[in-house]
């Protein structure tokens, strides 16, 4: 048993579209259950260095629609260690704050878990991250606004492919994750999808090339995730010159384009809920677990499940879309 009189707010990793209103859910919620809420500046780094404010309702007005976040995030290669647990910890005490809500993907619930376990901290976490890869929830925040902002790029580049008759190989986000890339090939129309989770990628390049993308159309969106596995739109284009100097190529790295923008109304939604069920989470004194959302309804997930990176994409989908690239 454990009571809980201040938390304490951070994000960290990648920023999200949809963190600031997470940010605002949590602190509202907290406010709303008689709960201090210290925010934490430049997440864990913020934590060990003691870059911390306190919140008040006020403090997260008119950030619901604003992208990236407003308390910052940060990079830290100390804070795994014993000695940048004890001077986290050592902050969590001098500023009174009995329990941590971390705003993040797979990094920074790893770094969760294992502080939690090394200084018996209660924490829970809030899944933000453009990626989709968390174990345990249908949907992560960010992941919507990305794919939006991904579709709308795909969609302005087709009308240059179109009219230089060109195939064009354009590289979303998703290292070791394929959703943002095979979702956005089916919502864009595109002709591939060639994603980390399919180790034959190049047979299925091949079959496109052998089939010939111009038969029916005059141009060839092929969306590539980044990763070693799929060598990126670079790696994919280059063998496409040296296999097939026939076809005019070109390549498009979308970038940091797809983390920044305002969240879409599902992401604050997504956002609003799940912050919304971090604190109810800390009242039922839960603890090392991420909300989650599955089926609609909230869900609580032990952080090691969460982050062992067993979510896989449905790989209809990818059926789906060769079926409609005809």
């Amino acid at each position: 048993m454990y009571q809980i009189n201040c938390i304490g707010v951070l994000t960290s990793g990648g920023d999200a579209p949809g963190m600031n209103a997470a940010v605002r859910a949590v602190t509202r919620s907290a406010i709303y259950n008689g709960i201090r809420v210290k925010a934490i500046y430049r997440g864990y780094k913020g934590l060990i260095a003691d870059e911390v404010k306190e919140f008040k309702t006020q403090d997260v007005s008119n950030i619901i629609q604003q992208g990236g976040t407003i308390i910052k995030t940060a990079r830290c290669a100390e804070f795994p260690s014993a000695d940048g647990h004890k001077k986290a910890y050592e902050t969590m005490q001098k500023e009174g704050i009995d329990a941590l809500v971390v705003l993040g993907g797979d990094g920074t619930f790893t770094g969760a878990n294992d502080f939690a376990k090394d200084c018996n901290v209660p924490v829970v976490g809030v899944p933000c991250t453009i990626d989709n890869d968390l174990a345990g929830t249908d949907y992560t925040i960010g992941y919507d606004t990305a794919l939006n902002t991904i579709v709308e790029a795909v969609d302005k580049i087709r009308d240059t492919a179109n009219s230089h008759e060109r195939l064009f190989f354009i590289e979303v986000m998703g290292r070791d994750a394929g959703f943002l890339a095979l979702n956005s090939a089916l919502a864009s129309g595109a002709e591939a999808a060639i994603i980390p989770e399919i180790h034959t990628e190049t047979d299925q390049l091949e079959e496109l090339i052998k089939n010939g993308f111009r038969k029916t159309k005059n141009s060839s969106i092929v969306i590539v995730a980044e990763s070693d596995v799929t060598g990126g739109a670079i790696g994919v284009a280059e063998r496409v010159k040296k296999e097939h100097p026939e076809y005019d190529t070109r390549v498009t790295i979308l970038g940091h384009i797809q983390r920044g923008g305002s969240p879409t109304a599902q992401d604050r939604i997504l956002a609003s809920r799940l912050g919304a069920a971090a604190i109810d989470a800390l009242l039922e004194e839960q603890r090392s677990i991420m909300v989650g959302v599955q089926n609609d309804k909230i869900v609580y997930v032990p952080f090691n499940k969460a982050i062992k990176h067993s979510k896989t994409v449905n790989m209809h989908k990818l059926d789906v879309l060769k079926t409609l690239s005809i």
